[in-house]
């Protein structure tokens, strides 16, 4: 979803939605006053640009890797999926359908959210063949696909925002899963959300965790943990942490240990009720919520992340006109290495 059409949707749901203090908080609000005594140095190295992208427009999203250690992000304003071979940026793809987050699966093809065309496509490296897995859901338009994770079945969730409130006349706010057979299921949805952004699923493949990413006041800025059934379905979800009052978290990757590396934060206010408290940068947040580590990032606006290298651990990041990247001492999720 391109940045007008995202607060011109966060306008439309602010109307309807519960407010963030509705839902099960185990966390005091924010995280502004935990960024002291963090031992940022037993997680994290040294930030590294990698890649400046100069276009007629730029904002930078959904960083991933394939196996030969390549990295995929997408510009979003323009319409492109670029490629980052370690010496030289190219274009992968123009005419991207506003593709925003990017994940390669087992099989080596690249997964992508269309946030403009309204659909999720699966792209054959080999081929360049496109297969659209999904583009509307109960005979109505998906909205924006925005980012997505799979499970260790190999089955897809992926989250998607558009402006509609009433379930009754369209889709609305929601996550879905795509089923190997192709089938397609709506998992969590609001009110029950508010503004769902990235997502990733646990090594043990337990647990979902869903950043809720409102900019208008008095709705979720947290990450939110739901027990993940083993049949793809979710329990209760709880709030696993809090960014609120200041920019939640975009997107995130998470480690072999469990470890969420969550792209949180801005340098400058944007115009929505979201104040500085939340740093730009990438925050590593414990599985019970604790914030363990904090790497200030450039430019605004970090939005992603992602591991990828021959052992894992690097994390490549999007963030403004940047492609960076961070050395971790934890490897990322074994999956974030393609088989093929």
């Amino acid at each position: 979803m391109r940045r007008r059409q995202f607060l011109q949707t966060a306008a439309a749901v602010s109307a309807g939605c519960l407010c963030h203090a509705s839902l099960p908080t185990g966390q005091a609000a924010g995280v502004a006053d935990q960024y002291a005594g963090l031992k940022t140095a037993d997680y994290l190295g040294e930030l590294t640009t990698l890649a400046k992208v100069v276009d007629r427009k730029v904002f930078t999203e959904g960083p991933c890797c394939d196996r030969a250690g390549n990295v995929y992000f997408t510009s979003t304003e323009v319409n492109k999926i670029l490629k980052w071979d370690g010496k030289e940026l190219t274009t992968f793809r123009e005419n991207s359908g506003g593709a925003n987050g990017l994940l390669f699966d087992q099989q080596g093809r690249l997964v992508a959210c269309e946030g403009v065309a309204g659909r999720v496509t699966r792209t054959d490296l080999s081929t360049g063949g496109i297969e659209v897995l999904v583009d509307q859901f109960n005979g109505h338009p998906l909205g924006a696909p925005n980012d997505l994770c799979f499970d260790a079945k190999g089955r897809i969730y992926f989250t998607s925002r558009l402006p509609n409130l009433d379930p009754a006349k369209g889709n609305v706010n929601s996550v879905y899963r795509i089923d190997v057979d192709g089938k397609v299921a709506q998992v969590v949805h609001a009110p029950d959300i508010h503004m769902p952004n990235g997502i990733v699923i646990s090594p043990d493949d337990k647990t979902l965790y869903l950043i809720e990413a409102h900019p208008q006041a008095d709705f979720n800025r947290c990450i939110l943990s739901f027990p993940l059934q083993a049949d793809g379905t979710l329990g209760k979800g709880t709030r696993l942490i809090d960014f609120y009052p200041g920019r939640s978290g975009d997107g995130m990757a998470i480690d072999e240990q469990g470890n969420l590396y969550v792209a949180a934060g801005l340098h400058a206010p944007r115009k929505t009720s979201e104040t500085l408290d939340t740093r730009p940068g990438i925050h590593v947040i414990s599985p019970s919520g604790k914030l363990l580590a904090f790497v200030q990032t450039p430019e605004d606006t970090i939005t992603n992340c992602r591991f990828g290298g021959a052992d894992l651990k690097t994390l490549y990041i999007t963030c403004g006109s940047l492609l960076l990247s961070l050395p971790t001492k934890i490897a990322g999720k074994a999956s974030y290495r393609p088989e093929k």
